[in-house]
């Protein structure tokens, strides 16, 4: 993501950036310290933490005092162009190789951690290769200094501010100095890119040395994402889902997890798997949903309850698709998915909003009126689709723009 320096435009009724930083200085005492006590936080570790402390302006979504959140640009990222466009073939490939290779270095950490939490192993290694290049990526931010600056003066200062308290939770019991507590620009920790509230609930110490370290340990980093999957209620035994292809007589109006009927009736309805392999016949009579995520424009899906579990990690179905397509290939030496995305236009959030605004007053569930095509929008659309005589696709294209008002 590109950064931008507030240093250069404050808006001209903001405060000066010494008046915020003295504004600043007066938060923590005021303000921070009094939340922090509350949650258990010493006055040693706090004075000691804060004492050091400075405003990165360089971070986006920041609020200074004076001035207002910047307007949502219209936006035309991979939700809302062909969403084809996160799946890039180069970078996954390169993930898959690297990740097969640590999965049999890795080998006996892993086979523990599936005992353990069961989580297989390549879905494990996916989600590590995703957030941290499998440990590689550089990851030189003060968590305290980022998660600071973004309670004091940023979009979600709540969120922020209890994530700063978590770190400093961290740091009072001892797993790591401030210092040492690096994280990303928006204070995500270490290798699993946990936030401290997670590190607090869900970090494993694995190898045995009394310290939760998802910084410098692995079998700390890969058993902390497995039991954060693990607690979120993945289902051992049980795939994250099954690429399909749905026939012309079942419409594509019937995903989400509302919708979920056991994997054997899908079947009967002449969803079949697009490797021509069955579906497990342990899978019969366990509950899959339909997932289209950009309709008749791209790949088909039968997924499991696990699919929505990954999401907990990132909510997003195509991070989740990510990690499922990308674990495939680590355990199995698969390949893309064989459905082609296809092209939408490139559809600004504004339009998709537009869209789900005239399907509210058609009477339509499209969940939030956001701008974003989630499954209720999708399934919403279908339905309008086929009632209105049209061929239902189940997601915003261009062409739909002027039929849909």
């Amino acid at each position: 993501m590109v950064l931008f320096s507030l240093a250069l435009a404050l808006p001209a009724n903001a405060a000066s950036k010494a008046e915020v930083e003295r504004m600043f200085r007066a938060w923590i005492d005021k303000d921070l310290w009094p939340a922090a006590q509350k949650t258990g936080v010493t006055e040693k570790t706090f004075r000691a933490a804060m004492e050091g402390v400075t405003l990165n302006w360089d971070l986006p979504d920041l609020v200074p005092p004076g001035s207002k959140p910047t307007k949502q640009q219209a936006q035309s990222q991979a939700e809302f162009s062909s969403p084809g466009a996160y799946f890039s073939e180069k970078r996954l490939q390169g993930l898959a190789a690297t990740g097969r290779g640590l999965a049999k270095t890795h080998a006996a950490t892993l086979r523990k951690i599936e005992q353990r939490f069961g989580v297989p192993g390549e879905i494990v290694v996916a989600v590590w290769g995703r957030e941290s290049g499998f440990g590689s990526a550089k990851i030189p931010y003060s968590a305290v200094d980022v998660l600071a600056t973004k309670a004091f003066m940023s979009t979600r200062k709540d969120m922020f501010r209890k994530e700063l308290i978590a770190a400093l939770h961290i740091v009072d019991g001892g797993d790591r100095t401030v210092a040492q507590l690096k994280g990303s620009w928006a204070g995500a920790l270490g290798q699993p890119q946990f936030m401290p509230t997670s590190y607090l609930q869900y970090a494993v110490d694995f190898d045995g040395d009394g310290v939760r370290d998802i910084w410098g340990s692995v079998p700390d980093s890969l058993a902390s994402i497995a039991n954060y999957l693990a607690k979120k209620g993945w289902q051992a035994g049980r795939s994250w889902g099954y690429e399909v292809s749905i026939p012309s007589g079942a419409s594509c109006a019937q995903e989400g997890p509302d919708l979920a009927k056991p994997i054997s009736a899908w079947a009967a309805t002449g969803i079949t798997r697009i490797s021509g392999k069955g579906f497990p016949s342990g899978e019969a009579k366990a509950s899959g949903m339909m997932l289209v995520p950009a309709g008749t424009h791209g790949p088909e899906f039968i997924v499991t309850p696990n699919f929505y579990v990954l999401k907990e990690y990132n909510n997003s179905d195509l991070y989740a698709l990510f990690i499922g397509n990308l674990a495939d290939r680590i355990a199995y030496g698969s390949g893309s998915f064989q459905g082609q995305w296809g092209d939408v236009g490139k559809m600004l959030r504004s339009d998709v909003l537009a869209m789900q605004k005239a399907l509210v007053a058609k009477g339509y569930d499209v969940g939030k009126v956001d701008g974003l095509p989630g499954y209720k929008t999708r399934r919403s659309l279908g339905d309008w689709q086929t009632k209105s005589g049209l061929k239902p696709t189940c997601y915003p294209d261009a062409s739909l723009k002027s039929k849909l008002r």
